[in-house]
């Protein structure tokens, strides 16, 4: 087992009720002026916001609503959420939904914290976040894992960069996680949810660090039951088991806990990233779009790594490794195709992109020529351009 440093301080609520608690929470940390922010209209429509600025006015809690958090959220509409917070004086931020609204929570949490500071500087890696604001969740889409994680992605639209900060300082105070506020999602949200938690489990199991026992194990684990009942809650979003175990394996895929010890490789969403930033596509749609293309390119640099997922998550069998890593980079880009996500540009619903557009796509990832990507294979311009050209058709 490798040396790792490992820290989850989010209280989880979890199970039917759980919705509840959230006022609980709040008092527990002593917050007297909350800013709830949440999406789009959904949680307005089906009574959830009405309930949660109820329950926190019955607890004597203050409380202001922050809606319009979009997918792939807006720099604009975090700093527009500063802007409210400092003038409320909110002492804590609370986010209703899903990643969105998690993320959109968070960077109002950083820039209401530091007022002084231009809130794209913390994800642009010119200022570091060293003080912020508690931030609460009530989760509604099991998806990004941002309810417990220690990321944050917003998009600048003036650059159309699309950006994703790891800081501590991001891991939420709680969690409010009742599976139940999850069956009225609509099957795209649930499919991109499945692929999304798939690829924050896959993004840390494909690295150089491979005598991680327990940890290869507790991931593979995780794919198994992600892959079963996705396949279920795709056909039926109702089906509250399936969904439950979908609503715990998005917040175990992106804590930490599936790569302990290894190296986190993260390019499928890099690239995926690009796609989200200059087309909005949904952020799950990109990286199944993406994955089977890096998957390719990547193949030959360690085949026994494909094999064991072959082996250990689709229970492959045979004594080929490359033809067992061959057959299991199928059996993920076929899952993907089964269950209604797509696997190449074209399906992504942005065609078939010129040979100049993707070569200004690999530069943008690379921040002109500034980083490569990945650690299981590192990845400048001249391979990221590979793998687009590897999905575009």
């Amino acid at each position: 087992m490798r040396s790792f440093e490992y820290w989850v301080p989010t209280r989880i609520q979890f199970g039917r009720g759980a919705e509840e608690k959230t006022a609980e929470e709040v008092q527990r940390l002593g917050a007297k002026r909350v800013l709830i922010v949440s999406g789009g209209a959904s949680a307005r429509r089906s009574g959830l916001l009405d309930r949660i600025e109820e329950q926190l006015k019955g607890a004597g809690i203050a409380a202001v609503t922050f809606e319009g958090a979009q997918p792939n959220p807006r720099l604009s509409h975090a700093k527009e959420g500063v802007r409210r917070a400092i003038e409320f004086g909110a002492g804590l931020i609370l986010a209703v939904g899903g990643g969105s609204a998690i993320d959109t929570a968070k960077g109002i949490a950083h820039g209401a914290a530091n007022p002084g500071v231009d809130l794209w500087e913390f994800w642009t890696g010119r200022a570091k976040v060293e003080k912020s604001l508690p931030v609460g969740v009530v989760l509604t889409i099991s998806a990004a894992g941002s309810e417990t994680s220690d990321s944050a992605v917003l998009t600048d639209e003036a650059s159309g960069q699309k950006r994703g900060l790891s800081t501590p300082f991001n891991r939420p105070a709680f969690a409010i996680m009742d599976p139940a506020l999850t069956l009225t999602l609509p099957p795209w949200q649930v499919k991109c949810g499945v692929v999304d938690i798939l690829m924050h489990t896959l993004d840390r199991y494909f690295n150089p660090v491979q005598d991680n026992q327990l940890t290869d194990a507790i991931a593979e684990a995780l794919l198994r039951t992600v892959l079963r009942c996705g396949r279920i809650a795709a056909a039926d979003p109702t089906d509250y088991e399936a969904m439950s175990e979908l609503m715990w394996a998005g917040s175990l895929s992106h804590n930490g806990l599936t790569g302990l010890g290894g190296v986190k490789d993260f390019a499928p969403h890099q690239l995926g990233h690009e796609l989200s930033a200059r087309f909005d596509v949904a952020h799950g749609a990109s990286l199944s779009a993406v994955w089977g293309g890096w998957a390719r390119f990547c193949l030959p640099s360690d085949p026994g790594r494909f094999a064991r997922l072959g082996r250990e998550v689709f229970g492959l069998t045979g004594a080929d490794e490359r033809a067992l890593a061959e057959q299991a980079i199928g059996a993920m880009v076929g899952y993907f195709a089964e269950i209604g996500m797509p696997t190449c540009f074209s399906e992504l619903g942005i065609g078939v992109q010129s040979e100049e557009q993707m070569a200004s796509m690999a530069r943008a990832v690379t921040y002109d020529g500034a980083r490569r990507v990945g650690s299981f294979v590192s990845l400048g311009e001249e391979e990221i351009l590979a793998i687009y050209r590897l999905c575009n058709h």
